[in-house]
């Protein structure tokens, strides 16, 4: 009797372990689906796309939470009144594993789109709704500066309307060919930048740290993190230095054309802004037609510059800056909206200065870099309520390319949540 009670006994416990087990597998089963087996089919990327932008979604899901976990303060944080949070699950809404956000050739450098699969096409139209996106028919729902076209298969999101037609095309359109694979643009980063032309891809990193996000094509960092400690600690709001082929490649970017009349080698800039009152004078006459002079007082900001410019050919690129009327007859630099200003030519080039106040230049480091800090004195005019919060928070932005290594530092305020929990 006693032994048969005893196997009684074992034989439960070894159920209840052998159940516990087949959980313990079937939980680490779900874990695994939930946060780390991946979709890595990009069916949303169309064949003109010059720029990609991918964001590996369980992986910022595991960031998130791990995040969330590490900051126990936010797990009882009550919302604020009027603050609205978006649940994605609400959305009606299929969010991929991984996000395919695309810049289209020869469109405008801002425009950028993504497409999502609709789950539950009545509740995304209400959630655009209470959200006060309105409904203009065929350009679709529009608020500030995002455009969303959905019907009962699709949503197309951009930060334009102008592309709607040839994406909804292309969405429409039957191929043979397979789908474009994740590892094609992105290998285990959070997301992914890639820059594509013909055949050749040129992928860059993208990282969410606690105060500031990078984007990078090399692991080396160092030496770039050793630069902007040293740039940082000068007090101008700009500073950058530029070699031809940086240049070359920024005027690029904004589709000019200048860089092979330029023949500029070398670009050194540093530049303040501070707010000065600018006395405005006005006159009204009295009865007898006597003037009187009134004077007010406005706010306005002033630059200090100074820049140094290099040219491979000094008499073709002062005659080019001439040319179009960059510079006038009292050779002043007028190209852009500057205050007066004094030039002075060298052997190598020029260099302008702003003529009420020096600025000391900074010392010149000899990479190819671009420095700007975020200043209050920045007034934007038309920016929503989220472009304002980011620009709040926004410390400087850093740029450095080292022959075809690059590196991007978008720093931040440090606050009590990491970036991933604001």
């Amino acid at each position: 009797m006693y032994v048969f009670g005893f196997v009684i006994i074992y034989t439960k416990i070894m159920k209840k372990k052998y159940i516990a087990f087949i959980a313990t597998i079937v939980l680490f089963i779900g874990v695994y689906f939930m946060f780390f087996h991946k979709d890595k089919s990009l069916r949303f990327i169309p064949e003109s796309a010059d720029v990609v932008i991918v964001v590996d979604t369980k992986n910022l899901t595991r960031q998130y939470i791990s995040s969330f976990f590490m900051h126990p303060y936010e797990w009882f944080k009550e919302k604020k009144s009027g603050q609205d949070k978006i649940e994605f699950r609400d959305l009606g809404l299929k969010i991929p594993d991984y996000l395919q956000v695309f810049h289209l050739k020869d469109t405008k450098f801002s425009n950028y789109y993504t497409v999502l699969e609709v789950e539950d096409f009545q509740k995304f139209c209400v959630f655009l709704k209470k959200n006060q996106f309105v409904n203009k028919g065929s350009k679709g729902y529009l608020k500030d500066n995002l455009a969303v076209y959905v019907n009962k298969k699709y949503a197309i999101v951009g930060t334009s309307d102008s592309e709607f037609t040839y994406i909804s095309n292309f969405l429409l359109k039957e191929t043979s060919e397979k789908p474009q694979k994740a590892n094609r643009f992105i290998d285990g980063s959070l997301a992914s930048l890639s820059f594509i032309s013909g055949k050749k891809i040129q992928n860059f990193e993208i990282d969410i740290n606690d105060d500031n996000i990078v984007i990078k094509n090399t692991s080396s960092i160092n030496v770039f993190e050793t630069l902007v400690s040293e740039v940082s600690q000068n007090k101008q709001l700009l500073s950058a230095e530029l070699d031809a082929q940086n240049i070359k490649n920024g005027l690029q970017v904004f589709k000019t054309k200048y860089h092979d009349s330029l023949f500029i080698n070398h670009l050194k800039i540093d530049l303040n802004v501070k707010e000065v009152k600018d006395t405005i004078i006005t006159y009204e006459y009295d009865d007898e037609f006597n003037a009187i002079e009134k004077r007010s007082y406005q706010n306005v900001l002033q630059p200090v510059y100074y820049a140094k410019i290099e040219s491979a050919d000094p008499k073709k690129t002062w005659s080019f800056f001439k040319g179009k009327k960059w510079i006038n007859d009292r050779e002043m630099f007028v190209g852009l909206p500057l205050d007066s200003n004094v030039i002075v030519k060298n052997q190598s080039g020029f260099t302008v200065s702003s003529a009420k106040e020096k600025l000391k230049g900074s010392k010149q480091e000899d990479k190819n870099f671009i420095f700007l800090r975020n200043s209050s004195l920045f007034r934007l005019k038309n920016l929503t309520s989220l472009q304002r919060k980011f620009l709040s928070e926004l410390e400087y932005v850093f740029y450095v390319n080292q022959s075809q290594y690059y590196y991007v530092k978008i720093k931040f305020k440090k606050e009590k949540n990491p970036l991933i929990l604001r």
